[in-house]
């Protein structure tokens, strides 16, 4: 019962702050009402629509989950809203508002990178642990992925902050702790408390996988 509680509650976590992530990256392109209300619905469920496509549940389980796509359209309304009406300010603290998306993304790809794992555990494929993994990691960066390619903008998973592997080994963690040791409350907060904390460190201090660049000749820079 807690543990159901639990995932619940990630689900409703990782879908506001998906929802404000997105919301915010689309305001930052000038997109008008509709356009942000779409971006910032398709970054919270993407990534969990995608998932239950791979596994066979269709049509997604979001369409039979109503309450929480109207939180998600809510949500970016809510923000775009705020935004509209608070503009002027809104342009002057674009930095700080950088930084609350970086938070909220963080706890969007922690909330879904858990609750993706738990899907694929309580489905027939429950024993395929690299797929418990792969879509865990699908469920929290997917929305992200397409949200980018909507805003015309290089998948961020992709070129920065190490995102994709900290939800890797995020997904690897929970599905060692929860299934394997069967102490998924603690695997839930463990795993919560580690993606934010990476994604956030991740974010400050630019850490990035190594990359080759080109310079203007077309040669590689150091």
């Amino acid at each position: 019962m807690i543990r159901e509680i639990i995932i619940t509650i990630m689900e409703l976590v990782g879908t506001v702050s998906f929802a404000v992530s997105g919301s915010l990256v689309a305001i930052g392109c000038s997109f008008d009402v509709f356009g942000v209300v779409t971006v910032g619905c398709i970054t919270a469920v993407g990534g969990g629509i995608i998932r239950d496509i791979i596994i066979g549940s269709t049509p997604p389980r979001i369409f039979s989950n109503l309450p929480v796509l109207l939180l998600a359209i809510l949500t970016s309304f809510f923000v775009f809203t705020f935004a509209y009406i608070y503009r002027e300010k809104f342009k002057k603290i674009r930095s700080r508002a950088e930084m609350i998306n970086v938070l909220f993304d963080a706890l969007g790809l922690a909330s879904f990178s858990i609750t993706g794992v738990e899907c694929v555990l309580e489905s027939s494929f429950g024993n395929n642990v690299l797929l418990a993994i792969t879509l865990g990691v699908i469920t929290g960066v997917g929305g992200g992925v397409i949200r980018d390619v909507l805003v015309n903008e290089k998948p961020y998973i992709l070129v920065r902050h190490v995102y994709a592997v900290v939800s890797i080994v995020g997904c690897l963690l929970y599905y060692l702790i929860g299934s394997v040791l069967s102490y998924k409350v603690v695997a839930t907060f463990f795993v919560l408390i580690f993606v934010v904390t990476m994604r956030l460190l991740a974010a400050k201090y630019r850490w990035k996988l190594p990359k080759i660049t080109f310079d203007e000749n077309g040669k590689p820079s150091k």
